[in-house]
Order: C-alpha cells, then structure tokens, then sequence
C-alpha cells in the first residue's frame, strides 16, 4: 500500500501513456481526449521530482492537444482533399513535412531548448536543466508535426522518448521510465505503420 501510495499517479499516467500512444499508432483521433488529461495529472508529477522543465511543458501539452483535436478535425485546408480520399470525411491526411518548414522547425527547437536552459538553470534547481530543455524543445515540435499529421513526427518521438526513458529511470520515476522506453519500440512501428497507410490514402 505504501507503494502504491508513491508511486500511484506514476502508474496512472502510464496507463494512460499506453492508451495515447496506442490511439496514436492507429492515427485515431481519440489520442487528443486523452492528451489532454494525462499531461493534466503529470504537472504534478513532474514538479514533485523537480522537472520543472517537464512540467511546465506538461501544461503546454494539456492546451496543445485542444489545438491538435481541433486541427485533426476541422482544418479547412485539408477538406476537399481528404473528402476525395475518405468518401467525405475531413479527417486530416498524414503525409511528409514539407521541406520549407526543416530550416524554420530546427530554428524554433534551438530557440526552444536555449531558452528553456535559461530558465531552468536561473530560476529553477532542475538537477538536469540541459536534458530537460532538450527533451522540452523537442517534444514542442513534434506535438506541432503531429498536429498536422506528419511522418516525421515519429523520428521526433523516437529521441525524445529515449531521453526521457533515461532521465525517468535516474530521478526515481520507474514506470513513466518503463512507458518511455516502451514508446521508443511503438514509435518505430509507427512510423513504418504511418508510412503505409499514407502510401494506402494515395492509391
């Protein structure tokens, strides 16, 4: 019981990174109702073993995955396409990142991740500020390509899962390490899964 006492929203956040990431291996746009709790409860997670970086960034999320739901489902640049390839639907098709945006999204996750270090080394005690700000960088730009239904957003995932999977492990998190180490694996199949359904949408 003590355990669980611990440890419980580490192991209800889990539970609930399992669901999303299995929502979002399907491309099912249930993943952002989900999105928008978790990242709710890990607020409190994450500040309670001093990721302020992540924390902060959990907020974000909560608010991004409103955003991301409502881009799924009602982006109007995407409705005569997708009624084409869907028999009327407007769900947003994946496809490839265009290459015009590599250069801007590479610029915003420097800016990110050396603004995040800033404030985290000045007005935090983050142990691990560096990390931290890297993974926050990251994950702000592959929550935006997967709004938009991206491939690549999976490569993104797959690096940020990785670190976190380790900085989880360190600080005393194990089954949020557990679940990050499990993304990295589902993230692969993801992207392969991705991949094909968008090469399916264009026959």
């Amino acid at each position: 019981m003590e355990f669980l006492a611990d440890h419980w929203l580490d192991i209800l956040t889990t539970v609930l990174g399992l669901i999303y990431i299995w929502l979002e291996y399907r491309s099912n746009i249930l993943l952002w109702y989900v999105g928008i709790i978790m990242p709710a409860l890990d607020i409190f997670l994450y500040w309670d073993k001093q990721f302020f970086g992540d924390s902060f960034m959990a907020a974000y999320y909560t608010v991004a995955h409103l955003w991301g739901y409502i881009k799924w489902k009602w982006n109007p640049k995407w409705t005569v396409l997708n009624k084409e390839r869907a028999g009327g639907s407007t769900a947003l098709a994946i496809s490839h990142m265009p290459v015009r945006f590599y250069l801007p999204a590479t610029v915003v996750f420097l800016a990110i991740w050396a603004a995040t270090w800033w404030v985290l080394t000045t007005y935090t005690r983050s142990p691990i500020p560096v990390a931290d700000a890297f993974t926050n960088a990251m994950s702000f730009v592959a929550l935006w390509a997967l709004a938009r239904k991206y491939v690549e957003q999976w490569i993104m995932w797959i690096v940020v899962d990785a670190v976190c999977a380790y900085l989880y492990a360190v600080k005393g998190i194990p089954f949020k390490a557990c679940l990050y180490g499990l993304y990295v694996v589902i993230a692969v199949f993801g992207y392969r899964k991705w991949l094909s359904q968008m090469a399916q949408d264009k026959t």
